[in-house]
C-alpha cells in the first residue's frame, strides 16, 4: 500500500462523499445531492435534491457525530432503497412483483407512507442488529471467561477484537454476493471520484482511474474508529456485571459515534505520522470493502459528482441524464437549463467547498 496515492500531498481535502448504491453513487455535495443509477439499458437515472440543513448542533463537536451518524444511517437507508425502487421501475412488470407485505403496506397506508415507515423500519431492525451483534454479543460471549481471567483489562481487550472479528467476517461473507460485490465497485468509484475531484483534475474516468479505491475519510474508516474507541472506553468501565457491562455499552454508544466522528476528521485533513498510524486498520478495511470499478461504473460517480457541482440556482431534476449529470430531454438532447461551463462550475464548487470546510 502506497500511503502517497491516499494521503495525497497536493490534495485539497472537502467535506463532499457518497455512498454506493444498488447499480449507483450518492454524492453529497455542499449544497445538495445527487443519486446516479445505471439503468438495464445502459442509461443513467438521476434525481437531485437540497441537502436538510442540520442546524445548530451539527456544529457543535462530538455532538454533530452523533447527528451526522443518526442522519447518515436514516438518509442512507432511503437512498439504498430508492435505488432500488428505480431499478424496479426499469425491470418488466411481467418479471417483478411486490411481496405481499409490501403490497399490504401500500394498501394499508398509502405508497407514499408505507415508503417513509419501511425506511424507519429499515433503520430500526438495522440498528437492533448492530448493537445486538457487535456490541451487546461480543461482552456476553466473552463473560464466561471471567471465572478464568482476572484482569478487567484482559476481559475488555478479548470483548474488542471479538468484536472486531466478527465485523471482518461478516464484511467477508456479505462480500461474496454478487450483488454486493457490484456495490463494492461503486464504493470505490466513489472514491476514486473524490479523489480526482479533490485533486483539481478534469472529472474523466482515464484521470480517475489512476486513484486508490481507499480513502482516508470512508465510512468503513468511521466503523474501524468505532471498534478501536469502544474497545478504549469500554476498558474504563472494568469489568462489571454483565448487566452493567451492556447498559453502559448502550450508554456510551453516542459517546464513541461522536470522537469517531471528529476522529475521521481530523484524519481527513491531516497527513502525520499518527493520522497514518490511526488510518491504517481502516484503510485495510477498505481492501474488502472497495473493488477497482470499470469505466462505466466511474461515469456514473462522475455524472453524480458533477450534479452537485453546479450553480446554487441550478434546477433540481429526476430523470435520465447524460455523463454531465445534465437531464436529457425525450428528444435526447440535454436541458440547456442545466447549462454551466464545465470549469467554472467545477472552480466555484471547488472554492465553495474549501470556504466551508475552513468554517
Amino acid at each position: 500500500m502506497d500511503l502517497s496515492k491516499i494521503f495525497l500531498k497536493d490534495a485539497c481535502p472537502t467535506p463532499v462523499g457518497g455512498q454506493a448504491v444498488m447499480e449507483g453513487i450518492m454524492m453529497r455535495g455542499v449544497q445538495r445531492s445527487a443519486v446516479a443509477v445505471r439503468l438495464p439499458d445502459g442509461r443513467i437515472h438521476m434525481k437531485t435534491e437540497p441537502n436538510r440543513q442540520l442546524g445548530k448542533w451539527s456544529k457543535v463537536p462530538i455532538i454533530r457525530g452523533v447527528v451526522s451518524f443518526i442522519t447518515s444511517l436514516v438518509q442512507g437507508t432511503g437512498t439504498l432503497m430508492y435505488s432500488a425502487e428505480i431499478l424496479e421501475k426499469y425491470i418488466p412488470e411481467d418479471e417483478i412483483e411486490d411481496d405481499k407485505f409490501t403490497q399490504w403496506m401500500n394498501k394499508t397506508f398509502g405508497e407514499k407512507k408505507a415508503w417513509n415507515l419501511l425506511i424507519y423500519l429499515s433503520v430500526i431492525l438495522s440498528l437492533f442488529f448492530t448493537i445486538g451483534v457487535f456490541v451487546l454479543l461480543p461482552t456476553a460471549a466473552v463473560n464466561f471467561l471471567s471465572g478464568y481471567i482476572r484482569s478487567a483489562v484482559a476481559l475488555n481487550l478479548i470483548e474488542g477484537f471479538g468484536r472486531l472479528a466478527i465485523f471482518v467476517l461478516y464484511i467477508i461473507l456479505i462480500s461474496r454476493m454478487p450483488d454486493i460485490q457490484t456495490v463494492f465497485k461503486y464504493h470505490g468509484a466513489e472514491h476514486k471520484t473524490i479523489h480526482c475531484f479533490e485533486n483539481g483534475l478534469e472529472l474523466t474516468p482515464a484521470n480517475a482511474q489512476q486513484f486508490y479505491t481507499l480513502h482516508p475519510r470512508c465510512g468503513t474508516s468511521f466503523l474501524i474508529f468505532v471498534m478501536l474507541i469502544s474497545l478504549v472506553l469500554f476498558s474504563l468501565c472494568g469489568w462489571p456485571s454483565l448487566a452493567a457491562r451492556l447498559l453502559s455499552r448502550l450508554l456510551l454508544i453516542p459517546v464513541i459515534a461522536g470522537l469517531s466522528y471528529e476522529l475521521l476528521k481530523w484524519a481527513g485533513r491531516s497527513d502525520n505520522t499518527l493520522v497514518k498510524a490511526l488510518s491504517m486498520p481502516g484503510l485495510y478495511m477498505q481492501k474488502l470493502t472497495t473493488k477497482n470499478p470499470d469505466d462505466s461504473q466511474l461515469e456514473v460517480a462522475i455524472a453524480a459528482m458533477k450534479a452537485v457541482m453546479v450553480p446554487e440556482d441550478t434546477p433540481y431534476f429526476e430523470g435520465i441524464c447524460d455523463l454531465e449529470g445534465r437531464p436529457v430531454e425525450e428528444d435526447g438532447e440535454h436541458d440547456a437549463a442545466h447549462d454551466a461551463p464545465a470549469s467554472a462550475a467545477h472552480d466555484a464548487c471547488y472554492a465553495e467547498i474549501v470556504k466551508e470546510e475552513d468554517k
